[in-house]
């Protein structure tokens, strides 16, 4: 059957947003990502009543929206909370205990992986890398930046959400809900005090590149205990004009307690996702 209309008084409003989107490109298929993100903000997922609306807008037949739709997975399908809760568990933040930081949330939440809560404030979900490695491990709640997280504190960051206890982001703008992020994300300014100033930049050892693209110093060599030089070997030299850096900057070469090999922390889901 074909998929219900929003009511007239909502199919008003996003036509007259959807114009103002479609305006922006020279092709109006092109829009289709922005308008997406429109109804999810209207409904908090992409329904068939948002997917026709989107068609309709375009153009286009629905087969070819739901291809977009269901190819990203920024688009919702099903009804899902009011904080996307995500947890990185590529490479480098899985070895930093974003493994073990997803599997307590799934035990502290009884959820699994893309499940909500039954109050429906928080959506667990494991992710790929947020291209935030130099503060791995890392937890986004909808798409903003939680550093350097734990097991304790992200557990503390849920129950702060469900709670409605103010929950702020490591860097970057204040917390908002999923759906006006969505709305964010279609391309509609973000009306809240203070928040288009909000920023947190890259951690240091991903800048040393773009340092020495503007003609600055490089930092001095860091010698980690664990990559100790051999014997013989030139010890570590000071910069020049400065002292040797005390120790590593980061906590990235200490042993930690997740390793996959340890049979109390196992290294992430080994069923189905979901399960």
């Amino acid at each position: 059957m074909p998929a219900p209309d929003f009511p007239a008084e909502v199919r008003s409003r996003l036509e007259e947003d959807a114009r103002e989107v479609i305006a922006r490109y020279p092709d109006s298929r092109s829009a289709l990502l922005p308008l997406l993100h429109l109804v999810q903000a209207e409904e908090g997922y992409v329904t068939r009543t948002g997917i026709r609306f989107c068609a309709e807008m375009l153009g286009l037949t629905t087969a070819e929206v739901t291809a977009v739709a269901t190819f990203y997975s920024m688009y919702r399908r099903k009804p899902s909370g009011e904080y996307q809760v995500g947890v990185c568990t590529n490479t480098l933040c899985a070895v930093m205990g974003g493994d073990a930081i997803f599997s307590e949330l799934q035990e502290h939440l009884g959820l699994g992986n893309g499940e909500t809560t039954e109050d429906g404030k928080v959506t667990l979900e494991h992710i790929e890398c947020n291209a935030a490695c130099d503060f791995a491990p890392v937890v986004m709640v909808n798409w903003e930046f939680f550093d350097n997280q734990t097991p304790q504190s992200a557990k503390q960051l849920v129950d702060d959400l469900r709670a409605g206890r103010t929950a702020e982001p490591t860097r970057g703008a204040p917390l908002c809900t999923f759906k006006e992020t969505a709305r964010i994300l279609a391309g509609f300014p973000d009306e809240r005090p203070g928040a288009v100033d909000a920023t947190g930049g890259a951690g240091a050892p991903s800048l040393v590149g773009l340092r020495l693209a503007k003609g600055e110093a490089a930092p001095g060599r860091i010698v980690s205990p664990r990559s100790a030089p051999p014997q013989g070997a030139d010890e570590q030299q000071p910069p020049a004009g400065g002292e040797a850096p005390a120790g590593h900057p980061s906590s990235h070469d200490a042993p930690h307690t997740t390793a996959a090999s340890d049979p109390q922390h196992p290294a992430g889901p080994v069923s189905e996702e979901g399960e």
